[in-house]
């Protein structure tokens, strides 16, 4: 029977794709673990491997195809002997594909991702167990198991990396595995629509004709779009700044780097202002644990550890890489982190894990020579940092006028679960731990 390979869904929120390459062409044998092709989202490109062993039969979604929806048949595979010729001419029947149009070759491909993905598609839920954790599953194993009742969450995958796959939903069939829970009958509300912005029509009446050309925005600059938008409508911000001397820590960071062990002629790490940023705001979160929660209708959700998300910036737009447990790690730890992930990152080489969630972010445009700015809340995060520039200013001490090396800081919170106290007790501590910045260290 022909096995029709469909279009995954490479991160839980992930509604489309655009198929950018394909790694086997009609005829080549595949097995578990291949990676056939490339998919790119408005997140990053990521390959995917194939799930089941046989014969490329047809591909019947080409390469350079944009919008390819979550599912889609995308190519059929022959199994182990069986004739090809029939199973290209047989495949596709339980799961059509929908009609994408190709791209047109003078068109780039999307840029890379945004500070946020996409909202999840309600018809194609990633399935999730118990714990929270996704069960990772391809289509056709969700397909037979949503038709068989039977609960992902109970199975166990023997694909690659654990991936649940058919023969898996048929094991369970067969054992009697639990069957899922039936679907609450009470649908969350819609969310409100969001505010769109002024149509082509009513922006270019207002400008001659010849004296402008027209962009198509990418699926990155979409999505930042709607992510802003929805950040901005639904999230009461509040803004809190002060002023941090950084003559302390730039005195302990040269330090740091000059005493960093060699290897291969290179020392170990090179600590960078950003990254002792990133272990302050960590240290600041563990002390000031009220601060390091994410909003939901029902619930606060109080986080037990501060996962620091650092804003990358990249051609056509940014992203914004995870360094998970950041108040657990040392400097020297993060900073090396930080490097791979930033590299990485501009490579659009990223996997969701590393770039999804989080419970508080920075935004550093202090390299770029900006002195001050305000930062907008990415959700689920409740706080972001805006890091100006270090700089030399005048300061009053014990009455005397000094120079000191100063960096202005603007701490954005969400005001329905950060409040102004509490934004300010954030901030204290995170000046203190700048200003004094030995206390990273122990």
């Amino acid at each position: 029977m022909p096995i029709n390979i469909t279009m995954p869904a490479l991160s839980p929120t992930m509604e489309e794709g655009n198929l950018s390459k394909w790694l086997v062409k009609e005829g080549d044998k595949v097995s578990p673990g291949d990676v056939i092709a490339e998919i790119e989202t408005d997140k990053a490109t990521m390959e995917v491997e194939a799930v089941d062993e046989g014969t490329l039969a047809k591909i019947v979604v080409p390469a350079g195809t944009e919008g390819v929806k979550v599912n889609a048949l995308i190519a059929i595979l022959a199994g182990e002997g069986e004739d090809v010729s029939a199973a290209a001419a047989g495949g596709g029947a339980a799961t059509p594909a929908p009609k994408a149009e190709a791209a047109p070759a003078a068109t780039p491909a999307p840029a890379a991702p945004p500070v946020a993905d996409k909202a999840p598609a309600p018809s194609t839920p990633a399935p999730v167990a118990a714990s929270g954790e996704r069960v990772f599953s391809s289509p056709l194993a969700r397909r037979l198991a949503k038709e068989a009742g039977i609960d992902l969450s109970a199975v166990t995958g023997s694909g690659p990396h654990g991936r649940v796959v058919k023969s898996d939903i048929e094991k369970a069939v067969a054992g009697g595995v639990a069957k899922a829970a039936p679907a609450a009958a009470a649908q969350a509300a819609p969310a409100p629509a969001l505010a769109k912005g002024p149509s082509d029509d009513a922006v270019l009446k207002l400008f001659d004709p010849g004296s402008y050309e027209l962009v198509p925005h990418d699926g990155m600059r979409k999505t930042i779009a709607k992510r802003l938008v929805e950040s901005k409508q639904t999230i009461p911000h509040f803004y809190v700044t002060v002023d941090c001397e950084l003559d302390a820590l730039l005195a302990l960071r040269a330090q740091l780097n000059d005493s960093a062990p060699r290897k291969d002629g290179a020392p170990a790490y090179k600590l960078s202002v950003n990254d002792m940023i990133i272990k302050a705001l960590a240290l600041s979160l563990r002390d000031v644990p009220d601060a390091n929660v994410s909003w939901t209708e029902s619930n606060m959700v109080k986080h037990k550890h501060a996962d620091v998300g650092v804003a990358v910036a990249i051609p056509g737009g940014l992203i914004t890489p995870i360094i998970r447990n950041a108040e657990l790690k040392s400097l020297s730890a993060i900073s090396n982190e930080m490097k791979d992930l930033g590299k990485r990152a501009k490579e659009r080489k990223l996997k969701p894990e590393e770039y999804q969630g989080g419970t508080t972010a920075v935004s550093n445009m202090g390299m770029m020579g900006v002195k001050h700015f305000a930062a907008v809340v990415n959700p689920p995060h409740a706080t972001i940092l805006a890091v100006g520039a270090g700089e030399e200013r005048v300061v009053v001490k014990n009455g005397e006028m000094k120079i000191a090396n100063v960096m202005t800081v603007t701490l954005s919170t969400d005001h329905r679960c950060v409040d102004g106290a509490l934004g300010a007790e954030l901030l204290g501590a995170f000046k203190r731990y700048i200003e004094n910045p030995m206390g990273m260290l122990v």
